[in-house]
């Protein structure tokens, strides 16, 4: 029987509602959803970098209409958009019971980058990917949540490797439009326009909201006509420019970033610092509140109260630091409005008050005018409470008042969607409930829940994805395979090789190319025909480091002029999306920081849910993950203070469990082909990794240790 095609009202829903949904970031981490986009533009989606918004550009208006009467497809649409629906008014979330005072005064959580997706690259690393992340647990959970940043209308850098292999970088304009965010606007429908004081200038800034899930994250925008071209500059790169410009931006962030609020009508409940850029908010809380009345010492006793920080730097030039004759000349219009000397409010940025020759810091700053303080793994608040106990010289070290709250990544965020697939058709379509929990995860020790075959069939799926992605880019990005015989793209890394993969950003401390130093050695590795390896390199370095690049330069020497030519490769440009692809599809994730300098990293919390393993030193969140049975540890809980000792063990000691451990381990075989000791270790891996280093258990933390009530440490 012949259904009714679909009313022109009912075509006209879908159409809207597809609109709506591709305005909100809720798409990049629900399945059905990119499906249903994918399905719209193939190669939109691809060469568009997975972008809803301009994926409905590519489409017409009429053909989207067209598409809608195929009943099938708009079937697909209607079951979206309902599940969107249900999802943005449901009140039976954690939030709405365990924090609902939240709902209507929220978190203001300030962070300089937010790293959502690939379609909006507005940060440069880790920080950023975390703040995203942390955004998007806020919106599963249903807690009150207000994001603040700055919109770089171009972004991070694009990467790409001259002919001496060496980064160059460039940049391309966003268009608002093409992007899932829409403007802020005035009860007229105009641009909402505030304004900031900075040095002799009043910089006037507009936002953009970007909707994540049920909560907002505002992206502050300097580039208007009116400013001079100096400050519309301003937030046109993440982290660009020169310390001048550096803390004109975190004015804008800090200062700016109240500012939209009050205009918006918004009253947090806390201020949360994501590390010290926005840190100038604090004068500005100040400042208000001795315009209502108070003197300095209660402003600044009330603005403690309502103020928290994150710190994620574990090294002391990590942190911004700006000279008295900058501040002075930057601050000054700021100043001016806090009835306060400017000498002590210089103080509050430094260890030493009165040192007019101590620069002042934003960590400073933070810390003494934040109610708590944490760090981002356990080592790591042990490290940042050594490094500031000048601050505290009446307390023993260990009662310096910074605590620690370990990293997580936003599961659904990361699951491919093989992965999401896979669990489908396990547990039917309500398989993401519990998906947080050790009661979902553990089911995977049970073998006839899920057996050795079907992981491994999983593992190889996956990795058969990642090589033919990989093979894909490196032909984009022209890559050239060396002198002599020329290995076709077609067989460049093997399925069956043991890979292992590193990508991250190309900071020294991180020793990007620890694992060549024993050089000789790993070229007999990835040679042996029965046990072979392999290695996908992906990654950044700060266009001012050249350090870094030096490191990305070898690497890549390595792979086109050397005998690890076709079993090493270097993919350029790294972004979300190409991580995404590397920690589902390498078999080992590498991490070989030089300890205590990783504060958490969160890259291997990506690989568990996909069954790649973690190769790592114990530092970071791998030093509290790490049980012996879930992955592998280059050496043990200690390193030695010389950093040359240092690298030359950690090199010995990598090459060690390496052959000793991981590659037989891999490669040991029951009759019919699976490595059952191996698959153990993924199972292991699942159960005790997952549920805890997540952002869901992270923000769940945050919220009953720190925003619902002062935490006095």
């Amino acid at each position: 029987m012949t259904q009714k095609p679909f009313t022109a009202n009912e075509i006209n829903e879908m159409a809207v509602g597809l609109n709506r949904l591709a305005r909100n970031l809720w798409w990049t981490w629900d399945q059905e959803a990119q499906d249903l986009f994918q399905e719209l533009s193939q190669r939109g989606w691809r060469n568009l970098y997975h972008n809803a918004v301009a994926v409905l550009h590519e489409v017409s208006d009429y053909e989207l209409r067209m598409r809608l009467q195929d009943r099938r497809f708009a079937q697909h649409v209607q079951f979206v958009l309902r599940n969107f629906d249900q999802y943005m008014r449901s009140t039976d979330t954690w939030g709405h019971t365990n924090a609902p005072e939240l709902r209507e005064r929220p978190v203001a959580y300030f962070s300089a980058e937010f790293g959502f997706h690939e379609t909006l690259p507005i940060a440069a690393g880790g920080l950023g990917v975390l703040a995203g992340d942390h955004a998007k647990s806020a919106s599963d959970l249903g807690i009150g949540f207000v994001g603040i940043s700055l919109f770089y209308r171009e972004g991070y850098f694009m990467q790409a490797i001259n002919q001496e292999n060496w980064q160059t970088e460039y940049y391309t304009l966003l268009h608002p439009k093409n992007l899932p965010i829409e403007p802020v606007l005035d009860p007229k429908g105009d641009p909402l326009i505030c304004s900031v004081g900075i040095a002799t200038s009043q910089v006037l800034f507009k936002a953009w909201r970007a909707n994540v899930g049920r909560n907002p994250v505002y992206l502050l925008d300097t580039d208007l006509p009116e400013n001079e071209q100096l400050y519309r500059d301003l937030t046109l790169h993440v982290y660009g420019g020169d310390t001048a410009t550096r803390i004109m931006q975190e004015v804008v962030l800090g200062v700016g970033g109240v500012r939209l609020l009050r205009a918006l009508g918004v009253q947090p409940s806390v201020y949360h610092m994501n590390e010290g850029h926005a840190a100038f908010l604090i004068f500005e809380l100040i400042r208000e509140k001795m315009a209502e009345g108070m003197t300095f010492a209660n402003a600044l006793a009330a603005t403690r109260e309502e103020c928290l920080f994150t710190t994620h730097t574990p090294v002391e030039a990590g942190h911004d630091r700006f000279s008295n004759d900058l501040m002075h000349f930057t601050m000054h219009r700021l100043f001016r409005h806090i009835r306060t000397p400017a000498a002590e409010l210089m103080g509050l940025g430094r260890i030493r008050p009165g040192d007019e020759h101590e620069p002042f810091c934003m960590t400073v700053l933070a810390l003494k005018a934040s109610r708590a303080a944490n760090a981002v793994s356990a080592l790591h608040g042990k490290v940042s409470r050594a490094m500031w106990h000048p601050l505290y010289p009446d307390r023993p070290v260990d009662e310096v008042p910074i605590g620690h709250i370990t990293n997580g990544v936003h599961l659904p965020g990361w699951m491919k969607g093989t992965v999401r697939t896979f669990w489908k058709r396990k547990l039917g379509c309500d398989w993401e409930k519990g998906l947080n929990t050790p009661e979902f995860w553990t089911r995977v020790l049970d073998p006839e829940f899920i057996s050795d075959e079907e992981i491994w069939a999983m593992r190889h799926k996956l990795k058969r994805e990642m090589i033919e992605f990989s093979r894909r880019r490196l032909l984009l990005q022209g890559e050239r395979l060396g002198p002599g015989d020329f290995i076709a793209f077609d067989h460049l890394l093997s399925v069956d090789a043991l890979t292992i993969g590193f990508a991250r950003r190309f900071a020294t401390y991180k020793r990007a190319p620890l694992i060549f130093q024993q050089f000789e050695r790993i070229v007999e590795l990835v040679k042996d025909r029965a046990r072979p390896i392999q290695f996908v390199f992906a990654g950044k370095a700060h266009p001012r480091d050249d350090e870094g690049k030096k490191l990305i330069q070898r690497i890549i020497h390595l792979s086109r002029f050397s005998e690890l030519s076709g079993r090493l490769i270097f993919m350029s440009n790294y972004d979300i999306h190409v991580a995404r692809q590397m920690v589902s599809g390498c078999d080992v994730w590498l991490n070989n920081p030089r300890r205590p300098l990783e504060a958490s990293g969160t890259s291997g919390m990506k690989t568990c849910t996909h069954g790649c393993l973690n190769l790592s030193i114990l530092d970071g969140w791998w030093r509290e993950g790490y049980d012996g049975t879930n992955g592998f540890a280059i050496g043990d809980d200690s390193h030695p203070d010389s950093i040359e000792e240092q690298d030359r063990r950690d090199s010995e000691n990598l090459f060690q469990v390496l052959t000793e451990e991981v590659i037989p381990c891999y490669y040991n075989r029951s009759a019919n082909g699976i490595p059952r000791a191996w698959i153990q270790r993924i199972r292991r891996a699942m159960a005790t990794l997952t549920p805890q280093f997540n952002t869901w258990r992270m923000v769940q933390e945050y919220t009953q240790k720190y925003y619902l009530r002062p935490a006095k440490q």
